[in-house]
């Protein structure tokens, strides 16, 4: 992981200064990498592999679930819960 994400060290304009950007940054990270990305030994992504999903994910479809899920915490927020 350190190999392929720059976020881990100083020397990128990625580095991340606050924790809870960091972390945002990993959990897209991992995202990618187990749905939306085609593993040589697996010839699938591994949430394929492994049954949770039966199509691969697009860039677009994380950063959609990620939108969705920001607008659905700002409802809850502000009390009017909304399920998706």
């Amino acid at each position: 992981m350190r190999m392929s994400m720059r976020r881990f060290t100083r020397l990128t304009n990625a580095f991340s200064k606050k924790l809870e950007n960091h972390t945002h940054a990993l959990a897209l990270y991992f995202m990618f990498y187990n749905f939306a990305r085609i593993h040589s030994s697996l010839k699938v992504s591994p949430a394929m592999a492994a049954g949770v999903t039966d199509t691969m994910w697009s860039m677009a479809d994380i950063a959609q679930l990620a939108e969705d899920w920001q607008i659905n915490q700002r409802r809850v927020e502000y009390g009017r819960a909304v399920n998706f």
